[in-house]
């Protein structure tokens, strides 16, 4: 068993954490809340909006809120998180706040896509029984992705 993991997070834009000697790591996935000790089995998960926290060899608790992204668990010590974007913080309150805020932003980009989705699909549905129906098409064909008179 390994003295200790190797841990760190990046963005595309910068290294948020690089240490070793880390204790323990606890994350998040769709599946749940979980912790690494070194000699974990590798493994492969994504991250959801959530904080990453993690003990350093000195006992000191430390804290990431990560934007999604792609966890890495190898050779039993070596943890490695790639996130669209990461805040360090020691306020774990403060951090839970802004994971909250994230998944919010998700949730309403989420329901935005799925009504835009929604209304192209009715419109196309609109769009193809005015073509189909006895007599041909009402309105010139030009007018097919055009405004949304109907």
């Amino acid at each position: 068993m390994r003295s200790g993991i190797r841990l760190s997070i990046t963005t595309p834009a910068a290294v948020l954490v690089e240490s070793d000697g880390v204790r323990a790591v606890r994350a998040e996935d769709e599946s749940g809340s979980f912790g690494i000790l070194p000699g974990h089995a590798d493994l492969l998960t994504v991250l959801p909006a959530s904080v990453v926290r993690w003990i350093s060899g000195d006992g000191g608790a430390h804290y990431c809120a990560v934007q999604g992204g792609v966890m890495t668990v190898s050779e039993g010590g070596r943890v490695a998180i790639a996130c669209r974007n990461g805040t360090i913080g020691a306020d774990l309150p403060t951090l839970v706040r802004e994971v909250e805020r994230l998944r919010a932003a998700e949730a309403d980009a989420d329901r935005n896509a799925r009504v835009e989705h929604l209304r192209l699909h009715a419109r196309a549905v609109r769009q193809l029984t005015r073509y189909l129906r006895p007599g041909g098409p009402r309105e010139p064909a030009a007018d097919l992705f055009g405004s949304d008179a109907s």
